[in-house]
Parts: C-alpha cells; sequence; structure tokens
C-alpha cells in the first residue's frame, strides 16, 4: 500500500469530516457562529493530527502561504466577532490557497470512493 492509514491518520480524518459537517450545519442554520467556530476547532485539529504538529505548522508558516494563512486566520477572527458570512469567504479562499497544492493528491484519493469516484470522473475527465 502506498499510503499506510493509521488510528492516528483515521481520527484526523474523523475530525475533519466532523469540522466540515459543523460548518455545513452552521451555514445551513444561517451563519450560526458557534457551530461556525466548532467545525473550524474540529478541522483544524483533525488537519494537525492527520498531517502532523510540525508539518501543519510549516505548512501554514511557509512565505509562499502568508495570503493563505493571513485570510484563514482572518476569517476565523471575522467569525469570532460576529460577522460570520464575512468570515466563511475569507475561510474558504484561504483553505483554496493552502491547499490548492493538493487537490491532484485528494483527486486520486476520492477516485477510489466508489460511487463519488464515478461521479468526479464524469464530470471532469482525467
Amino acid at each position: 500500500m502506498a499510503y499506510e492509514l493509521t488510528e492516528m491518520k483515521k481520527a484526523g480524518i474523523g475530525l475533519i469530516g466532523f469540522g466540515i459537517f459543523f460548518t455545513f450545519l452552521g451555514v445551513v442554520l444561517f451563519f450560526d457562529r458557534g457551530l461556525l467556530a466548532l467545525g473550524n476547532i474540529f478541522w483544524l485539529a483533525g488537519v494537525a493530527i492527520l498531517l502532523g504538529w510540525r508539518s501543519m505548522f510549516s505548512l501554514f508558516t511557509n512565505p509562499a502561504n502568508y495570503k493563505g494563512t493571513a485570510s484563514f486566520l482572518l476569517g476565523l477572527f471575522f467569525i469570532f466577532v460576529r460577522l460570520p458570512i464575512v468570515g466563511i469567504l475569507f475561510e474558504i479562499y484561504g483553505c483554496f490557497v493552502l491547499f490548492g497544492r493538493f487537490w491532484s493528491s485528494i483527486k486520486v484519493f476520492l477516485y477510489h470512493i466508489p460511487l463519488l469516484g464515478w461521479i468526479i470522473q464524469f464530470i471532469s475527465p482525467p
């Protein structure tokens, strides 16, 4: 197997899933600040466990990623000061800038999920 999925990495993926779920729930429930904050906490903890603390720190402090880091942290700030719509927009932009280089790896991973892989291959040819 090219990529071993340990128990810690499974926990990280689970936390990221909970983070995405709570963020989605917060958006659906008219940008509920508490759910958005909880989703961010779960998501950041999941990324830290999945990548490792040092890798996450180097990802966020890499000079090439300063724009994405600043945008994501500014989005967190806006959520905490009761401007959740602006905060979510900044966070989405920050995530695209920070994790844009990983899209090819994510896409290969998503191809292996039975129904989702077929849909992705149907929508975007390789």
